[in-house]
């Protein structure tokens, strides 16, 4: 895979041209009205406009009374952006490694633990299930996911995914999130935590594979993952190839995308 060629593709279809984006100067931005979340996907900044553009963004959240998050890019202009968001202040979150893989090259068929089944998210039950997941696994409060999730479900349940594997018992042990973007090569890959007494014995590969397997029957061509430190290594291994990084920054209270 021609990494640069994908990040170039990347860049182009998902934040140039963000599902229910909109320009705002030299700024892309999507609202939990038009995308989910609120937040900026992209920049093309130089160095003399990027503190009037973040001084508008920023303005434009405060106005609403509402917090956001800027997803920076490393390869993003200028090259101190990080530096400038950080000074005006946004909060870093962890660092996160862009990771693509294409379809073709994946494993489709979940292996899972004896006792664990999937379950498909298709109503209000199953996002509550999917939080208790959420909740087992990252120990922080998924309110403004179960906001998105459930909003997604209700106006566009045909390009979200959400699976729960589920122990014996009725737990949920993991969740994870397919979300695809129709005109795009793309499908991007979120969640996946998984409760600390289960790691270690497959659920992450397993929901992946389950969800390739989803977007393989839709004709998506690659699928995309920001990952954290500890999922980069499994990702790794099925051959997702890491095409750049990503650092979450947060200005005021923010739900963001993951």
């Amino acid at each position: 895979m021609d990494t640069e060629t994908v990040r170039a593709r990347f860049d182009e279809q998902l934040r140039q041209h963000a599902a229910g984006g909109e320009r705002s100067g030299p700024v892309v931005r999507v609202t939990r009205e038009r995308g989910g979340w609120d937040g900026v996907v992209w920049s093309g900044l130089t160095g003399t406009t990027a503190d009037a553009a973040i001084a508008a963004q920023t303005g434009y959240f405060t106005d609403l009374g509402r917090g956001f998050e800027w997803k920076w890019y490393a390869h993003d202009e200028p090259a101190d952006l990080g530096e400038r968001l950080a000074a005006a202040g946004f909060v870093p979150g962890p660092p996160e490694t862009l990771m693509v893989a294409e379809v073709a090259a994946l494993p489709t068929v979940p292996v899972l633990p004896d006792g664990v089944t999937l379950h498909r998210v298709t109503d209000d039950a199953g996002v509550e299930l999917m939080l208790r997941a959420h909740r087992r696994a990252f120990g922080t409060d998924p309110a403004a996911l179960g906001a998105m999730v459930r909003e997604q479900l209700a106006s566009s349940p045909e390009l979200i995914d959400v699976l729960v594997a589920v122990a014996g018992d009725g737990e949920p042990v993991s969740a994870a999130r397919l979300e695809r973007h129709p005109g795009t090569d793309f499908a991007g890959l979120w969640g996946g935590g998984t409760a600390p007494g289960w790691r270690g014995r497959g659920i992450y590969r397993a929901l992946i594979a389950a969800r390739t397997a989803i977007a393989a029957a839709h004709g998506v061509r690659y699928l995309q993952v920001d990952a954290s430190d500890d999922s980069r290594p499994i990702l790794g291994r099925l051959g997702f190839e890491v095409v750049g990084t990503t650092v979450p920054y947060t200005y005021g209270s923010a739900g963001g995308a993951g």
